[in-house]
């Protein structure tokens, strides 16, 4: 390809494969994007306010007044995007309780188009197809056909977020022991009981 120069890139995206009802949001996530601007919109939509939102003289909160609401929302994202699709997708499902999923993966046709650097040496111009790989997350409040691949259905999710009292309480003893410091040494034995005289000295510097 030394003798090629690419002049332009075409996308042709692959239609939603959900049968969503028309007027529902399709949030197209990207690398670029921000999570929180995504999170408004998404949430916005479903009829529930962001954290950042609550107070009534927020301005962002304005564009949504006059928004139709909805009952289902779409993710989808390709390439560096699908991490923070699932993210922002999981976010919503922490707000929203009781949210049923479909996750699909589908791909996009990537067409590149090179063209000769010298028109005079005969050469043609080249279309190279290239496939990238995309999800789509489907989250609905109304359920779903749990025949449907990628089917999830609602879950509770608080220990997703949060640590029990019993897994912290099982670290700190990891980490010092049920008896302090030196509690080991009665499991494992005394390792100077053979040592005489110098484990007196030698324990006299940690009293």
């Amino acid at each position: 390809m030394e003798n090629y120069s690419k002049v332009r890139s075409e996308t042709h995206p692959s239609p939603c494969p959900f049968g969503v009802a028309p007027g529902t949001p399709e949030v197209r996530v990207k690398d670029g994007s921000k999570i929180r601007n995504l999170l408004r919109f998404a949430l916005g939509r479903m009829g529930v306010e962001p954290d950042a939102e609550r107070d009534p003289a927020s301005p962002a909160r304005r564009p949504f007044r006059s928004c139709r609401l909805c009952r289902q929302v779409v993710f989808t994202a390709s390439g560096k995007g699908v991490s923070k699709a699932i993210t922002c997708a999981e976010l919503v499902k922490k707000r929203v309780r009781g949210l049923y999923q479909q996750t699909l993966l589908t791909s996009d046709t990537l067409t590149d188009v090179w063209e000769p650097l010298e028109a005079a040496v005969g050469l043609d111009g080249l279309k190279v197809n290239r496939k990238l790989p995309v999800i789509w997350i489907l989250l609905s409040k109304d359920p779903l056909d749990q025949n449907l691949p990628g089917y999830q259905a609602p879950g509770r999710c608080d220990n997703l977020w949060t640590r029990g009292e019993d897994e912290d309480s099982m670290a700190d003893m990891g980490k010092k022991g049920p008896r302090g410091r030196f509690s080991r040494s009665k499991e494992c034995g005394d390792p100077w009981r053979h040592m005489g005289r110098p484990r007196k000295i030698f324990m006299s510097a940690y009293d």
